[in-house]
């Protein structure tokens, strides 16, 4: 198992470690995931996300090459902006999801999953012409996500800025403690949030700062997990795989690239459809539960699933044949449950601070 720079912090602090995409993570810590997930709904926490991949990749014709592999629109995207989509394969299918920050006009930084990382940089590196680098400095590089109504607050007391004038899916870069950070307005809970880009040898002082103010806590994986799901947000692996593609994962509308990039053919190919699900109850279902119709006949299979603290019920994710599209009710099936779901809209939770103006 790999380690984070913060691992021996979360093992003095009561973190529960578990595996998680061949990493050792905090799933939660003494105060529960239900508490993790209230305190960043209200007010402010930190997330160790330092086991995620971050590639760079320069040289003069990077926009035009990289812009060949990933659907991102690299034309409209500009210096101290960042862009969400994904890496597909030649058949449309989803290899991942990442994040790109245009650094320069011709240097940019990608962000690929924990689980996918040696995969995107060799997929990546086999299509780049020689004269476009790609430099993995995945290991040197810590990531720790701030996220919460406070956390502008917070942050402005750890690296004292006009954090304001940073937009959504904006970043700048700023010092802390005598070394660069990069600082985006990004995140994965809905809530107004930073995550920062650091040398792995400062994130241990940067996380302890951000703890020294006494409106923010640690929170783990768990808590991650419902405050994405809640927002409707894919996790790669579950929601998202090369299986499907971007369409049916209810993406179509990012797809704005015109450049010919690899599986753009395939892209809006679509078999199923990722359903949003409100369950009624508490009892949740999970990864791979099938869904029915009322009358007992075979509709999907739940991607995601979990109760949702913010709304006091259960929520899931699940793919759908596309052709009972418009049906609206159904049942999932648990190991030890039927429980009645029907469609809604995404996301679950409607409150998020995430682009609240500032």
């Amino acid at each position: 198992m790999h380690k984070t720079p913060l691992h021996a912090w979360h093992s003095a602090h009561q973190g529960r470690m578990v595996p998680f995409a061949g990493w050792e993570m905090p799933v939660q810590y003494a105060a529960g995931i239900l508490a993790e997930h209230e305190q960043t709904r209200k007010r402010a926490s930190v997330f160790d996300i330092c086991h995620m991949g971050e590639f760079l990749v320069s040289g003069e014709d990077a926009e035009e090459a990289l812009g060949r592999i990933v659907t991102h629109n690299l034309q409209k995207l500009r210096s101290g902006r960042a862009g969400y989509g994904f890496l597909l394969s030649q058949d449309g299918g989803i290899l991942d999801d990442l994040i790109i920050y245009r650094l320069e006009q011709a240097r940019f930084l990608l962000v690929v999953n924990a689980a996918r990382i040696d995969h995107d940089r060799e997929w990546i590196r086999g299509l780049l012409p020689s004269a476009v680098i790609l430099e993995d400095v995945s290991e040197q590089t810590a990531k720790i996500d701030l996220q919460g109504p406070l956390s502008l607050e917070v942050l402005q007391g750890v690296v004292p800025a006009d954090w304001r004038n940073l937009g959504y899916f904006s970043f700048c870069k700023q010092l802390f403690q005598g070394e660069e950070v990069l600082i985006s307005r990004t995140g994965y809970t809905g809530e107004l949030g930073y995550e920062i880009y650091l040398p792995a040898s400062s994130a241990l002082a940067f996380w302890e700062a951000c703890l020294r103010d006494d409106r923010v806590l640690p929170a783990g994986l768990g808590a991650r997990d419902t405050l994405r799901l809640e927002m409707g947000l894919p996790l790669y692996g579950q929601d998202l795989d090369e299986h499907h593609t971007p369409a049916e994962a209810e993406y179509a509308a990012l797809l704005t690239s015109p450049a010919p990039y690899v599986g753009k053919e395939h892209q809006m190919d679509v078999r199923e459809h990722l359903t949003p699900l409100l369950i009624s109850g508490r009892r949740s279902a999970r990864h791979g539960d099938v869904v029915y119709s009322p009358s007992g006949d075979a509709r999907g299979r739940v991607t995601s699933g979990s109760f949702a603290p913010s709304l006091g019920q259960a929520v899931a994710l699940a793919y759908v044949d596309t052709q009972f599209a418009d049906e609206s009710e159904f049942v999932v099936r648990t190991g030890k449950a039927e429980l009645p779901a029907r469609r809604t809209t995404l996301p679950f939770y409607t409150q998020g601070t995430a682009r609240i103006k500032l």
